[in-house]
């Protein structure tokens, strides 16, 4: 390389000598880590086999995270129930919580006093407790309220009248717990999303003679979809983690299904472990499905959509392809 006819410039690249020790030191970790994850120990037995007249014993050696216990209940039927009830719960859950919460983000918004105050109100209450809490509460709802009714406030006129346990099972009442609390954690979520939206939309909707529940439905939450999607995945997958607190109120989903069985077999840690595994999965499908939804509506915003995980693949293959052929290039040249 020259500039100007003088003397070639040597280029030198560029030594990132700090990448190559980090490098260094996450590949030792990881190396380390891999070792310790299919390690064996001994397990305190003996084994004696004879031997030309003599005995030799030797320790039996087991895997440190118990991998074979981990896949011999990975789909025991008290694991797969207790993963149904998880999805169950995790699905009630966010319906309830998304519906509600999007109610109480357009009070919260609304010119009415008493509606914005309610909405705070509650959005104040169930984020400034416990969720664990809120769950214990609502599964002994009855101590409180032995039984409900409907009726005319101040009178003994009963529209309907119920038994609290007959309608707040322990199922009832954990989905109860969980969706209340999600829909004031979303509710903040939509109120974000739908200011965020420029405010000249609304106005130009108005100006084409649009209700405020048309310019709503039509012009501003489609467009506050870009904010809300992927802090609403990352609910989901909360939610589905969340779920393992409803044990506290005796509701059998993954973790206590797993407890149920460690309690038997004294296999804590491998049991734990293969709740972890279940866990995993379930995030890393709804994970997969989030950055698909995610790209879908940044359609309008971007240019270019975001590659997909196997587009980037493709992309990476194909640049470590191309320096492999401008190398042999080179060489092919440097050799003529």
């Amino acid at each position: 390389m020259s500039t100007n006819g003088d003397a070639a410039v040597k280029v030198v690249p560029v030594r990132h000598v700090g990448q190559w020790i980090g490098t260094a030191l996450l590949a030792l970790v990881i190396a380390m880590l891999i070792h310790t994850i299919f390690s064996k120990i001994p397990s305190g037995l003996r084994t004696c086999h004879k031997v030309a007249g003599n005995y030799r014993c030797h320790a039996l050696l087991k895997w440190r995270f118990g991998w074979n216990d981990i896949f011999h209940y990975f789909t025991n039927a008290q694991v797969l129930k207790g993963l149904l009830v998880t999805l169950e719960l995790t699905a009630t859950a966010m319906i309830i919580g998304i519906v509600l919460g999007v109610f109480i983000a357009v009070m919260r918004l609304s010119s009415n006093r008493l509606l914005s105050g309610a909405a705070w109100t509650y959005t104040w209450a169930f984020r400034g407790t416990p969720v664990y809490v809120q769950i214990l509460m609502w599964g002994a709802i009855a101590f409180l309220y032995p039984s409900l009714a409907i009726g005319i406030p101040f009178t003994h006129i009963y529209l309907v009248h119920f038994g609290a346990n007959s309608v707040f099972t322990l199922f009832n009442a954990a989905v109860l717990a969980l969706g209340l609390n999600e829909a004031a954690y979303f509710s903040e979520i939509v109120r974000s999303g739908l200011i965020a939206v420029d405010e000249g939309q609304t106005e130009a909707a108005t100006s084409l003679g649009m209700r405020r529940g048309q310019t709503l439905r039509l012009v501003v939450l489609p467009q506050a979809m870009r904010v809300i999607i992927p802090p609403t995945g990352n609910e989901v997958i909360s939610m589905l983690k969340t779920t393992s607190l409803v044990v506290a109120v005796a509701v059998v989903e993954l973790l206590g299904a797993v407890t149920n069985i460690y309690n038997q077999t004294f296999q804590i840690m491998p049991m734990l472990i293969l709740a972890s595994l279940w866990y995993l999965i379930v995030s890393t499908i709804l994970s997969i499905g989030q950055f698909y939804l995610e790209r879908y509506f940044a359609r309008g915003a971007l240019r270019t959509p975001p590659p997909t995980p196997i587009q980037r693949i493709r992309r990476d293959l194909r640049g470590i392809a191309s320096k492999y052929r401008t190398k042999r290039g080179v060489q092919v040249g440097a050799r003529q």
